[in-house]
């Protein structure tokens, strides 16, 4: 069948080129953001450029770029006349490992990054674009904050962006990576987000930067002791992960996602199984020292039992006694939470209590089932923790674990003592399945101490009061302290074969793999902030 060839008049055959032309022409200049200038002294500065980043984080040839050729509307101050296409961010959306993800990357060479009216309305678009189709957004951080020549426009669209990202927040993950500064009322967004990912040396983050601090207090601090990723990822708990180039920083961003699902709709990806989910180690059958108050590493534990030995650490440099992160079991993602022995005796604190409490809601926000490995001898002590409000961070540990509704398994390892047994999932706050080792010590108290207020009047009476207190604290162990009498009320599930751990990790997942859980119907909790 022959083909019926258009219509067309002569000056279209003429007109056309030249606009494409034209559009060529103009896509050219706005891949140059600030101008070939400012681009080398982005790279002189040892920072990529805004799509130069994309490209790293999305798949190859994946990203498809929305409103290149916006421009701002002010007049005021001289900048009417500087227009560059796209203005300060570039936004779009592409795949990471094939699956569709939302991104905005801040142009540090049009006019330092800082957010317009319209820069605001370009990321707003993509936020609400990546609602309606349920999926990720990541926000790629380098700007010298609000445009101060547009006033009450720039400080407005941070309040949109707020919003959204208040709205979004359990809905789809939610994403920050600090590549630059982030200052002011700019740090918000990324702090509502779910994690925050800072490139050392060249991220910075804080609402007042060294020149205002000392103009008020006097006091002098460089912007990196102030605000950079050591400081945040070490002392503030604000950064969840650093790392020493932009290229790894977007490496790690691309992992992170892949355990992730893309909406709270939706279950994490499976990964094709290439561990045996019924191998066994014996060696965690020793892995526990004889004596109570030694410390071993829980990470050899964590490494033994899951997927290929690889765990994703979260915060790992912000509250050690704690251990957060994504692992696999059988293919699946799993949040892991568990106590550090080798660092505070992985007691609980103020800062391990909020950081494990925000790792358990984000996974009960996503679908992700959580399992959480105890040795804790309780909580912190002393006057500093009361003061700081131990009691109300405590509880939101507490509180995350109680109304989570996604499959949660709980291993016993060691101690379990006090306050600090029943706010690790105890079967009390609706954990699933509770297993426990044969090391396993729960107790409202240590053995000792127990003993020591027991048995006070029978030791103090003794013919040797300390062979005496070595005895009925053995005798306290075999009657209290075995978690043989938490099962016989159904407290612990099963006591295993340490060796098999990983086994009854899988098949419980397994089980619960259609768990469904509800909570009253309510607005929203009263979590104590």
């Amino acid at each position: 069948m022959a083909t019926r060839k258009a219509k067309s008049t002569s000056s279209t055959k003429n007109n056309l080129p030249d606009k494409l032309r034209d559009l060529e022409s103009k896509r050219s200049t706005a891949m140059l953001g600030g101008g070939q200038q400012r681009v080398d002294q982005q790279h002189d500065r040892g920072k990529l450029t805004a799509r130069e980043r994309i490209n790293l984080l999305l798949d190859k040839d994946s990203f498809e770029e929305i409103d290149t050729f916006v421009t701002h509307r002010s007049s005021d101050f001289g900048i009417g006349e500087r227009q560059y296409l796209g203005d300060a961010v570039v936004t779009g959306y592409g795949e990471i490992e094939g699956r569709l993800t939302y991104i905005y990357a801040q142009d540090f060479t049009v006019f330092g990054g800082s957010l317009s009216e319209v820069v605001a309305e370009k990321i707003c678009k993509i936020m609400d674009m990546a609602m309606k189709n349920g999926a990720p957004v990541i926000g790629l951080n380098d700007s010298g904050g609000a445009r101060i020549q547009e006033g009450v426009w720039s400080l407005a669209g941070y309040g949109n962006i707020f919003l959204r990202n208040t709205l979004a927040s359990g809905v789809i993950p939610q994403i920050s990576v600090i590549m630059g500064p982030s200052a002011g009322g700019a740090v918000y967004s990324p702090a509502i987000t779910d994690f925050i990912f800072m490139v050392e040396n060249i991220g910075q983050m804080y609402i007042t930067g060294p020149d205002v601090i000392k103009a008020v207090t006097g006091e002098e601090i460089t912007h990196e002791a102030l605000g950079g990723a050591t400081a945040h990822s070490e002392i503030s708990g604000v950064a969840h992960f650093t790392n020493s180039s932009e290229e790894q920083t977007l490496q790690n961003v691309r992992k992170l996602v892949s355990f992730l699902p893309q909406n709270n709709m939706e279950d994490p990806p499976v990964e094709p199984m290439l561990d045996d989910p019924e191998r066994t180690d014996e060696g965690l059958r020793t892995i526990i020292p004889e004596e109570s108050n030694k410390s071993y590493d829980m990470k050899q534990i964590i490494g033994s039992i899951i997927d290929n030995e690889d765990f994703f650490e979260v915060h790992e440099n912000y509250a050690r006694n704690i251990i957060v992160g994504l692992s696999r079991f059988n293919g699946h993602s799993v949040g892991i939470v568990a106590q550090q022995p080798s660092y505070l005796a992985g007691v609980l604190d103020i800062a391990a209590s909020v950081k494990a409490a925000r790792f358990v809601r984000f996974c009960d926000c996503f679908n992700i089932p959580i399992l959480t490995l105890v040795d804790v001898p309780g909580f912190m002590p002393g006057k500093e923790q009361e003061y700081g409000g131990i009691i109300k961070h405590g509880a939101k540990l507490l509180y995350a674990y109680a109304e989570a509704t996604v499959p949660k398994i709980t291993v016993l390892v060691r101690k379990a003592y006090g306050g600090a047994y029943l706010v690790m999932s105890s079967k009390h706050l609706r954990s699933d399945i509770n297993f426990a080792w044969p090391s396993a010590e729960i107790a409202v108290m240590g053995p000792d101490g127990a003993a020591s207020i027991v048995f006070k009047d029978q030791i103090a009476n003794a013919s040797n009061p300390e062979k005496e207190r070595k005895k009925v604290i053995e005798q306290f162990k075999d009657r209290f302290t075995t978690p043989f009498v938490a099962a016989r009320r159904g407290y612990i599930d099963d006591v295993i074969d340490p060796a098999e751990t990983r086994h009854k990790i899988i098949k419980a997942l397994t089980m619960l793999q259609n768990k469904r859980d509800t909570l009253p119907p309510k607005k929203h909790g009263n979590i104590p902030l």
